[in-house]
């Protein structure tokens, strides 16, 4: 038996969708979307997103039709999107459901109940969203999913983002 450092479940590079690996090479913001209904919560670290300024403004995110969040946020139809930074790589494995969370993700850190959902302490920046529709467009193998934005908390910008690309997270100075 021989140990090595390749991903013993990584396809061979000339198997790996094209589309993929140039995704893989944009520098994505790492964002945690939450949502709560009828006492149950949901979330998904979500990378692929962006924010479209305006009056309002809107988070578009392509998020798994078949994952928990969109179930729930489909009938919550109110999120909170956070932002995370250097010290949340573990709470975005977490959510991203590829890293044991013992009780599940939510019980990593504290959270607060907004009117949009829970917002988890020591993060420093989130919106409270609203859904803009129920039934979203599929755009490749996800949902575009739309948010209005109804509030932003903004706290000194003290933490460094973190930062997806190439399947690993950095973060910016």
């Amino acid at each position: 038996m021989t140990i090595h450092g390749d991903h013993p479940f990584l396809p061979p590079e000339s198997e790996r969708s094209p589309v993929r690996r140039f995704r893989g090479r944009l520098p994505s913001p790492v964002g945690l979307w939450t949502t709560a209904y009828d006492g149950e919560r949901a979330g998904l670290t979500v990378s692929s997103m962006l924010v479209a300024d305006g009056e309002p403004g809107f988070v578009i995110g392509l998020i798994d039709a078949e994952s928990d969040l969109w179930e729930t946020l489909r009938q919550a139809r109110t999120a909170v999107v956070s932002l995370l930074g250097a010290p949340h790589q573990q709470l975005a494995d977490a959510f991203g459901y590829v890293a044991p969370a013992p009780g599940g993700p939510f019980r990593l850190i504290d959270w607060t109940d907004t009117a949009w959902g829970p917002a988890p302490v020591g993060v420093s920046t989130w919106a409270g969203c609203t859904l803009v529709t129920p039934d979203p467009p599929e755009v490749g193998w996800a949902l575009q999913v739309q948010l209005e934005i109804a509030h932003v908390e903004l706290s000194p910008d003290e933490i460094p983002p973190l930062v997806h690309r190439r399947g690993r997270y950095t973060t910016l100075s």
